[in-house]
């Protein structure tokens, strides 16, 4: 199979880059793979290109490149297609709306999979008949604004599948949106086996890793932490992890682990990459989020051999950690259960061993290898649906089409038929 992923900027750092490198660079060991991003950056991805992929972009922002797209016209106009709820909106214009059309409309593959709303949305109103259009849900439906849910669910209806990362995710698709003939699955991120060995669960470290954000309530990881400290002053914690161009989040964790007088016990590591490196260092991984679309640090603490202690946050914590064998879940916000759970783990050498030996034979399921698998079987289904599933298609876009008109049975049924006849006729 021909496969195409659309992604905003495959130069850059993220969740969604990573994941899409490692499901494309799986793929592309039996697949023709080829990742197109919206917007080139920099020459070189920073995470390194996926082997195997052709990777290549429409709209170059290289201000030293030739082909420099920044001072176009069409750059300044504000994007029309790109929908306004989708976070990335800004960064989008007239140009960009007509490179992806173009783009789009000239797509030579069987299956095209987009990585955001944005794109999402792009792909159900230009990509051109034939490629099966499947959308990526990397955040959660929830967690989008009003805005952006109304125009998933106008626009989503015209694609053949959606992806989520969590099962509790793919339910909110089913229920709360009306998309009949669209496909709705949980497949979650991949994370492959790191390179060195997994930890010996000997070393008296914590790590967390994440944004600094007050979503991931580090202030509450923290200040649990000052009551760890007070039994066993013998473990530290290591938090990796950037905040935002403020650094306002960062300066205030500065702040609180000077009051509680933390300073020999809690240390703000700044990002590092590859993480795979310092998970090993620790002997136990945490996580305090009020909420995580999926928990792509708890699997990679995981497949190094930590056990996790984690907020039973919505929606990936409980989905990935089976509570009391590999890991342990904690009410959200209870600093005392988190201390708890933390210093259970701290005071039993034993305890600590097996579940960090339980936690890295769980985490294989999320192997790049089992994830492609999974894409595949639900690619090679769409793709195999042919005729029929285009006839269905066909009806399904006459009725978004109509959407907010009086539409009769009998003009829904002629639109079909006409693509039949058309389709029958070009073969």
């Amino acid at each position: 199979m021909h496969i195409s992923f659309l992604l905003h900027n495959a130069y850059g750092i993220g969740g969604t880059i990573r994941t899409t490198f490692n499901l494309a660079g799986q793929l592309a060991e039996h697949h023709d793979i080829e990742i197109v991003s919206v917007f080139r950056h920099r020459d070189a991805p920073t995470l390194g290109a996926p082997p195997g992929v052709r990777l290549r972009h429409l709209v170059d922002l290289r201000k030293k490149s030739p082909s420099y797209d920044g001072d176009a016209p069409e750059h300044a106009g504000p994007a029309t297609v790109f929908p306004r709820g989708d976070s990335r909106h800004k960064q989008y214009s007239k140009l960009t709306d007509a490179r992806i059309a173009d783009h789009l409309q000239s797509l030579d593959a069987d299956v095209v999979v987009g990585t955001r709303p944005g794109l999402n949305v792009h792909i159900s109103r230009q990509a051109r008949r034939g490629p099966v259009r499947v959308a990526q849900e990397h955040l959660t439906l929830g967690s989008h604004p009003y805005r952006l849910r109304r125009e998933i669910g106008h626009r989503y209806g015209l694609l053949d599948a959606v992806t989520t990362v969590t099962k509790a995710d793919a339910e909110d698709y089913r229920t709360r949106l009306r998309l009949p003939g669209v496909r709705i699955e949980a497949i979650a991120n991949s994370v492959p086996a790191p390179a060195g060995p997994p930890a010996d669960g000997d070393e008296k470290w914590v790590v967390a890793a994440g944004r600094l954000h007050r979503v991931k309530r580090y202030d509450l990881l923290i200040a649990a932490f000052a009551d760890v400290a007070a039994v066993r002053p013998d473990w530290r914690l290591r938090i990796y992890g950037n905040g935002d161009a403020t650094g306002n989040e960062q300066q205030a964790l500065r702040r609180l682990i000077g009051e509680l007088g933390l300073q020999e016990q809690v240390f703000l590591m700044g990002a590092v990459h590859p993480m795979e490196a310092e998970w090993p260092k620790g002997s136990i991984a945490a996580v305090s989020s009020e909420r995580e679309s999926f928990g792509m640090t708890i699997v990679e603490a995981m497949r190094s051999g930590l056990p996790v202690v984690a907020t039973d946050c919505p929606y990936g914590p409980a989905e990935i950690i089976d509570d009391g064998t590999d890991g342990r879940l904690v009410p959200v916000g209870d600093k005392a259960a988190l201390t708890a759970a933390l210093l259970a783990l701290m005071e039993d050498d034993g305890l600590r061993h097996r579940m960090g030996r339980a936690a890295l034979a769980s985490s294989a399921r999320f192997d790049p290898a089992s994830i492609a698998e999974r894409y595949v079987g639900l690619f090679t289904e769409l793709v195999a649906l042919g005729a029929r599933g285009r006839s269905q298609s066909a009806l399904r876009t006459a009725l978004h089409r109509s959407r907010g008109t009086v539409l009769d049975g009998a003009y829904a049924l002629r639109y079909m038929a006409a693509d039949v006849i058309r389709r029958g006729r070009a073969a």
